[in-house]
């Protein structure tokens, strides 16, 4: 079991619920603001149900990664496969397992919020809940993994900010605000930032084995601009919904949360060894976690 926790990689979760806090918040405010976003049932089975999306996607990072070598040799805490902690015939069953569980947890967070009179909008959901499975799977696992193409920053980008942002949103007004997709732009560039840091400090490795993400293909360079444009815009998109739906000053307290991420711009421009940018991820990481509370908090005080 402890090997099985350690696959699941706990630091990714407060990334993970990030959009969903958000979501949430802003989802309530428009739909029943009588209410906190922590009591409501829909927002902890969204939780529940994201989670297991994040283990699910950690067990088959694992699993793929194992299998093929690409962790034989790679910087940062060790993992369960490549290390022999876990076999692949266990770790297949795990992720079935879990993938069986989130769907579970996807269909009661679908029924919650939809009941039986909106079955096109049940339709929809279960669909974005299956295409998170095979996409969380797919990152690392098969010939085609997108991982291993450079396109694992779009998946980051689309399921971590706007799936998660605005699909918990839909679930509490039952509309799309074109609007709720500024912050769900800010937390998809986030999360999309961390996962480029992760690419830094592994590129070295990544190259040997063949995986080819964008730092790869575009070198060290390119990685850190690209890095610091992710969390820029970031910030002007959710400044830009904040101005846009101003009432009062506390809607400005995520500014707080770029605090410790303009320390980290620093590090990541003078640094010239990519093992050293493996403290900077839970920084990056925890500091999206923080925006997301503080976000939300903006909208209930």
């Amino acid at each position: 079991m402890k090997n099985y926790i350690k696959a699941a990689r706990l630091r990714t979760l407060p990334l993970s619920i990030s959009g969903i806090i958000v979501g949430a918040s802003l989802g309530i405010k428009d739909s029943v603001p009588t209410f906190y976003f922590w009591e409501s049932t829909i927002f902890w089975l969204a939780i529940l149900t994201t989670i297991g999306f994040q283990v699910l996607s950690n067990f088959a990072n694992d699993y793929g990664d194992g299998i093929k070598g690409t962790d034989d040799n790679r910087e940062g805490e060790a993992r369960m496969v490549s290390s022999g902690m876990i076999t692949p015939k266990q770790m297949k069953m795990a992720m079935i397992i879990t993938a069986i569980i989130t769907l579970l947890l996807a269909l009661l967070l679908i029924f919650t919020s939809f009941g039986k009179d909106n079955f096109l909008f049940s339709a929809l959901f279960l669909g974005l809940g299956i295409a998170s499975i095979v996409a969380a799977i797919k990152y690392t696992v098969g010939k085609s993994a997108y991982g291993y193409s450079g396109f694992g920053d779009v998946f980051v980008f689309l399921f971590f900010g706007l799936l998660a942002v605005v699909g918990t949103y839909f679930l509490y007004t039952k509309q799309v605000n074109f609007g709720i997709f500024l912050p769900a732009i800010s937390i998809g560039l986030l999360s999309t930032a961390v996962l480029n840091l992760n690419n830094m400090r592994d590129s070295i490795n990544d190259e040997k084995v063949g995986k080819n993400t964008l730092v790869v293909k575009n070198g060290a360079k390119f990685a850190k601009k690209y890095h610091y444009t992710l969390l820029i815009i970031s910030f002007i998109t959710a400044m830009m919904y904040v101005l846009i739906n101003y009432q009062k000053p506390v809607q400005f307290l995520f500014i707080l949360a770029y605090l410790p991420i303009i320390k980290h711009v620093f590090f990541v421009y003078q640094n010239k060894e990519e093992p050293l940018l493996d403290g900077e991820l839970k920084k990056v990481a925890l500091s999206t976690f923080l925006f997301s509370i503080l976000f939300a908090l903006g909208y209930f005080f």
